[in-house]
């Protein structure tokens, strides 16, 4: 499938900022308008809030319809340049048999979220469209200030077209935000630590591939219905999952991945790269990595495939983007993961 990559976002430009989950923005205003704030003042963005992105949770919840109106409207509005989420949730799934594809087809930009954004991540890439896997406006923008190295990373992916890109480990890191409901932590996070790398757990080689993935917990919820990606997409792909801050265990992996092995997928795919386990310790993330490889090694005979572990993306701070769609290299020699192609284009 040849994917179709949105056009770059550029100072001015004007970005939707929609809830497709959970009512966040109601109950923390201040997280989610800290959020905006530095959309505005640190990327030069303009910004139209459409109307779930304040509605109260209960009703959000309740009006799954309402939800993808906003997005079907956002992606037919020729004035929206690109759609982030205001955060996650757990039920984005109930939306996409309200969601118009052939607005969406024909309206290509940036979309982006992370988490319960998986559904819609992956739903758009399967129409053909590039999309983005990264932070959120309550998640990842309202504390991007702690992080300059994490402001120049999201401008590189999305402001500007390169050929290629080499991603690298941040120097520091957190997982988790203190009391929303308290107004003076607002943008803060919880103590920084030091980055120990990415784990290169399996394989020698040189593979490239699509990305194409998200929260392994979503995937679950999205995996036996028919928005899930037939066993032909998958082809050629290198898969990336990330656990959410719910704590799926190592066994809950094991579980899912067994899924994918006996439906073909893990015969299909090139590689896999996994994100930094929210909130596990060093000896779970230890079993983490001993159930994929038993998996994907042992029981699936895949000992040849490039697997890397303990990487900056999801329930983390800061996140490096994944373009689901473009073409990306895992070289185990070299230690290095890279786009092969622009994810936005002129």
């Amino acid at each position: 499938m040849e994917f179709v990559k949105p056009k770059k976002l550029m100072k001015g430009d004007t970005i939707a900022v929609l809830s497709p989950s959970w009512g966040g923005p109601s109950i923390f205003p201040y997280v989610y308008e800290n959020g905006l704030k530095i959309l505005k003042e640190e990327f030069g963005l303009n910004i139209k809030e459409y109307p779930t992105a304040r509605m109260e949770a209960d009703k959000i919840h309740m009006n799954p319809k309402l939800r993808a109106e906003d997005i079907n409207n956002a992606f037919a509005d020729k004035s929206i340049k690109a759609i982030i989420a205001s955060i996650g949730g757990d039920d984005s799934i109930r939306i996409l048999k309200f969601l118009n594809k052939k607005i969406i087809k024909a309206n290509p930009k940036i979309f982006m979220g992370y988490s319960d954004t998986t559904t819609l991540n992956t739903f758009f890439n399967q129409l053909g469209i590039v999309t983005f896997n990264g932070p959120a406006i309550m998640c990842g923008f309202s504390q991007m200030n702690n992080f300059p190295d994490y402001k120049e990373h999201v401008k590189k992916i999305l402001f500007e077209s390169q050929k290629e890109y080499t991603y690298k480990s941040y120097n520091e890191w957190s997982m988790k935000y203190p009391d929303w409901s308290k107004k003076e932590n607002i943008g803060k996070i919880d103590s920084k630590r030091k980055n120990e790398g990415w784990h290169w757990i399996q394989g020698d080689s040189k593979v490239n591939g699509e990305l194409y993935g998200g929260c392994i917990d979503v995937l679950e919820m999205i995996n036996g219905t028919k928005y899930w990606a037939p066993l032909k997409f998958w082809k050629g792909k290198i898969l990336f999952f990330e656990t959410s801050e719910e704590k799926p265990s190592p066994d809950f992996v094991k579980y899912a991945l067994r899924n994918y092995g006996i439906q073909g997928i893990l015969d299909n795919i090139k590689g896999i790269v996994i994100g930094r386990a929210r909130d596990y310790s060093e000896e779970e993330t230890k079993k983490l990595e001993e159930n994929i490889i038993s998996i994907v090694s042992k029981e699936f005979n895949h000992p040849e495939m490039p697997i890397v572990t303990n990487l900056d993306f999801g329930h983390t701070d800061p996140q490096i983007i994944l373009p689901l769609g473009v073409r990306a290299e895992i070289d185990c020699k070299n230690k290095t993961f890279k786009l092969k192609e622009n994810s936005v284009s002129n």
